[in-house]
């Protein structure tokens, strides 16, 4: 009766459900390896978030990188801005609108400074008009905002291009913008969230990261592979009891004509 599950066709399918078992198994592990990895990161960068401020200097120097683990630590900083080398970064969207976030040096003293994010102001009205930006304060001021790392093409995902207007940039990359500066930056950058004291006009404030569910949708994505390990399973299983079912209704039905005319002819002897 199972002689037809070593036929080509059903060797064929075996081969492929002995295939697809550990590969969703593979895909399931990858996924929740994913869920781990970013409820981690989620749950890091709500504690640095909501982390009483610290001095900069203690987590980040000149020419030195920001730390994964510090990223958007809250920190403070005293110093005086140099607008003569603030830059504009472009292709920077907020509220679904077109804009420039507007960095500016923070210098903290003797020939060291910080890259501040000071926020974001929308475009112009055509691609060549120049935005308005408030002019930062004067004289010495306390930053607090949240510690960035220095942005990359690769996580950000932002290529960056020559040829740009002057004054503006595309990525935030500390060590780049740092090479026409006559200071020494710190290796990362501060995301404004306060300052004292308060101007009378600024760019709007950055939004804080939306950590969203720290990597629910990749355990969701886990626990679906490893349910396909199972219909896989089960849909070959039903295949084959359909074809036994169908071979013994079959054979059935082949005894019952072979029956059918042995009984006429006993009867009519």
């Amino acid at each position: 009766m199972y002689r037809f599950l070593l036929t080509p066709r059903w060797i064929a399918l075996h081969v492929v459900v002995l295939l697809v078992i550990p590969a969703f198994v593979f895909l399931g592990r990858w996924q929740f390896g994913r869920f781990e990895e970013r409820s981690a990161n989620s749950e890091r960068v709500t504690a640095n978030i909501e982390a009483a401020p610290v001095l900069l200097e203690r987590l980040a120097a000149p020419g030195q990188p920001v730390k994964e683990d510090d990223r958007f630590r809250k920190v403070t900083v005293t110093g005086t801005y140099d607008p003569a080398h603030a830059l504009l970064v472009r292709r920077r969207p907020q509220e679904g609108r077109t804009g420039y976030y507007v960095l500016t040096p923070l210098v903290t003293g003797g020939d060291t400074a910080v890259i501040v994010n000071r926020g974001w102001v929308p475009a112009g009205a055509t691609a060549d008009t120049a935005p308005e930006v408030p002019a930062p304060p004067t004289g010495q001021v306390t930053v607090t905002g949240r510690l960035r790392t220095s942005e990359t093409e690769e996580s950000s995902g932002i290529r960056d291009l020559s040829g740009l207007p002057a004054g503006q940039v595309l990525l935030i990359d500390a060590g780049r913008i740092g090479e026409g500066l006559p200071y020494r930056l710190v290796g990362g950058y501060v995301e404004l969230t306060e300052q004292q004291p308060r101007p009378a006009a600024a760019p709007d404030p950055v939004p804080a990261p939306d950590v969203g569910s720290g990597g629910g949708l990749n355990l969701a994505y886990g626990v679906q592979w490893w349910m396909f390990i199972g219909i896989a399973v089960a849909g070959w299983a039903l295949l084959i009891r359909r074809e036994v079912a169908e071979r013994r209704a079959q054979e059935t039905a082949g005894s019952t004509e072979t029956a059918g005319p042995q009984n006429a002819e006993t009867a009519a002897n």
